[in-house]
């Protein structure tokens, strides 16, 4: 957790309290029918949920090999294995 400053803790609570205050005064200047219709879209939209993550590559698609000089080094073999003889 971090800390921070009683002045930074003030500046943030003073900074959320006028953000709401123009969040009030915008939704109060709309029409009711407008009001009522954009609720209804926030509240379908946070009832869905965040979207899934698309895979970073299309199926089927091959990763990149790697550059020359840069291959993966094999597995290192433990010497003290009991297995090896």
């Amino acid at each position: 957790m971090a800390k921070h400053s009683e002045y930074e803790r003030q500046r943030r609570a003073a900074e959320t309290a006028r953000v709401k205050e123009i969040e009030d005064a915008w939704q109060g200047s709309l029409p009711a029918q407008v009001k009522a219709e954009f609720g209804q879209v926030v509240k379908t939209a946070r009832e869905r949920g965040p979207e899934v993550r698309q895979p970073d590559m299309a199926p089927g698609t091959r990763p990149r090999p790697p550059r020359p000089g840069h291959e993966p080094k094999p597995p290192k073999e433990d010497a003290n294995s009991r297995r090896r003889r």
